[in-house]
């Protein structure tokens, strides 16, 4: 007998080292199982995040965002003026832009509403307002109108501070605003 049959009547007659290669392979095959649901299970949630992804572009679910100050919703309603006819939608625009200016403490000195538009800008309302308002607003103020629904767009913002006797400035600031939203004419 050589040995190499020698080493190999070893291994077929040692129960201890059958059990031993018994124990890795079912080890190797638990191993795999494991590795495989656990993968199924990543794909079922990049499935769901991307579906959430879908269904809030769909527009059918607002987003909830994440951060520092705790859970903030994306603002809901449409992102267009609403309205059954141009002036329902320009009376819309003037309501939300005079709403913004006296929620931030200010004051709408006057309006006017543009309802033809320019021909590049075919679609959308445009309205001047001249206000005024405490400088620590102007920032909440041009944030609440480009952040909120619908979407509306500062087209040109001019800011004039009044000066006193002294030169130096103090009191509200008077700006001219001019803003524009898009209407997506009658249902």
């Amino acid at each position: 007998m050589n040995a190499f049959s020698a080493s190999k009547n070893a291994i077929v007659t040692s129960p201890l080292l059958a059990a031993a290669l018994y124990a890795g392979l079912v080890a190797a095959l638990l191993f795999f199982i494991v590795t495989s649901i656990s993968d199924v299970l990543d794909q079922r949630g990049q499935v769901a995040a991307a579906s959430a992804m879908l269904e809030q572009l769909d527009g059918r679910k607002p987003a909830a965002i994440s951060g520092s100050a705790g859970d903030v919703t994306v603002p809901s309603g449409s992102a267009y003026l609403e309205g059954a006819t141009v002036t329902v939608a320009g009376a819309t625009l003037l309501q939300r832009v005079a709403g913004a200016v006296v929620k931030f403490g200010g004051n709408v000195l006057s309006t006017q509403l543009d309802l033809e538009g320019t021909p590049s800008k075919t679609g959308f309302l445009s309205m001047i307002a001249s206000c005024e308002v405490d400088q620590p607003q102007l920032q909440q103020l041009l944030y609440d109108l480009e952040a909120g629904m619908p979407f509306l767009f500062i087209d040109q913002l001019e800011v004039q501070t009044p000066l006193t006797a002294s030169g130096s400035s103090s009191g509200r600031l008077r700006i001219l605003l001019a803003v524009s939203g898009q209407w997506r004419g009658a249902k």
